[in-house]
């Protein structure tokens, strides 16, 4: 296997791992917590792009759906994609991507702010008609429920996942550069 390869298998790795510690960082404020996992897969899309950063989105839901305790609060299990944030868990795979694609569609910049708003929207896009429709919920309420809480806190994990991106993107595209082994015996 390539080293290129293998690299970013770990940085996939990695952001699945970050998105389930950041569901952990959750306040339960009705049938849809408030956590940090936007934060994670909106960065996924920016730092790994569409394929990758779906991928790792997509292996977080799977984890969290054989059982593994990576959802808020450390729940896990099918009964969550069925339940009233399935959609938002189906959104976080489709933000991933969505925000990849925008992000890589220009260099500039501006495109990344573009990115996260797609994102953003892709996952109450998904999320407020599956809660609607598993509760039982009028658009207004779920509306209410499952948006209008989250909004603030969901521009702030956005900006928060643009400016580490930012950050992050010239030490992640660095290539590696290894050197010949040297034996402190040789001359």
């Amino acid at each position: 296997m390539a080293l290129e390869t293998l690299r970013w298998m770990v940085f996939t790795c990695l952001m699945t791992a970050l998105t389930a510690v950041g569901a952990q960082i959750a306040v339960p404020i009705g049938p849809v917590p408030m956590v940090l996992t936007n934060l994670f897969v909106l960065l996924s899309g920016l730092l790994l792009g569409p394929r990758r950063g779906a991928a790792a989105i997509g292996l977080y839901v799977l984890l969290g759906a054989v059982g593994l305790p990576v959802f808020a609060q450390f729940k896990s299990g099918l009964a969550h994609l069925a339940g009233p944030t399935g959609g938002y868990l189906a959104g976080f795979v489709a933000a991933a991507w969505v925000t990849g694609v925008f992000s890589r569609a220009s260099a500039h910049k501006a495109f990344d702010v573009v990115a996260v708003i797609a994102g953003s929207l892709t996952i109450y896009a998904m999320g407020v008609p599956w809660l609607k429709w598993v509760t039982g919920m009028p658009w207004a309420k779920a509306l209410t429920v499952g948006m209008a809480p989250f909004l603030v806190g969901d521009g702030i994990k956005a900006a928060a996942a643009v400016a580490l991106a930012w950050s992050l993107r010239p030490a992640l595209f660095q290539r590696f550069r290894t050197a010949p082994v040297s034996s402190p015996n040789l001359p």
